[in-house]
């Protein structure tokens, strides 16, 4: 795909939008499913089913997906597309980009050993190896950008409020 093409397919949207600010909204939905029979879910996704469980590190035998790694998963898909799209609309040619996600935790705050130690990540990188015969200036204007228009990135650096319910269902019926 070429910027051309790029704004023939956004345009009717972007126009649609500025007029029609409430068609833009976006709802997500995820669901799991609990597997009663070990430490693990089943997620359904448009890839299909995936099982989620416990890293090796708080206990897990290493075959389900790990949470960080999904996490992880979602900032390198994210930030993939957004690059790839901006380097379209930009005009900034690459031979090849690889990106790559690293995140760091301590297991003794998931785990309740030392409850100073957070639960959950503490750091979080994401990195792109580029290989592309554009300035720096402009390799690093259109990192800018990614930053900027990745929604996973942006919904990490800027967290929106979550809230956390229980809804009670009978056994059976739809939830």
């Amino acid at each position: 795909m070429d910027a051309d093409q790029l704004r023939q397919l956004q345009a009717p949207l972007k126009a649609r939008y500025r007029t029609e600010p409430e068609a833009a909204q976006l709802r997500s939905v995820a669901r799991a499913q609990l597997l009663p029979h070990r430490p693990a879910c089943r997620i359904e996704t448009r890839g299909g089913p995936i099982e989620a469980g416990l890293h090796p590190l708080a206990g897990g035998d290493g075959q389900d997906a790990c949470s960080m790694d999904m996490l992880l998963e979602a900032m390198v898909a994210c930030a993939g597309v957004t690059f790839n799209v901006v380097a379209t609309a930009m005009g900034i040619p690459y031979r090849s980009v690889e990106v790559v996600a690293e995140g760091e935790g301590d297991m003794r705050g998931t785990l309740g050993v030392d409850r100073s130690v957070p639960v959950g990540a503490t750091a979080l990188r994401l990195r792109f190896e580029v290989d592309s015969p554009a300035t720096d200036e402009q390799l690093a204007t259109l990192v800018r950008q990614t930053e900027r228009y990745c929604v996973i990135l942006q919904t990490l650096q800027h967290p929106p409020p979550v809230g956390v319910t229980l809804q009670r269902v009978e056994a059976g019926a739809p939830g």
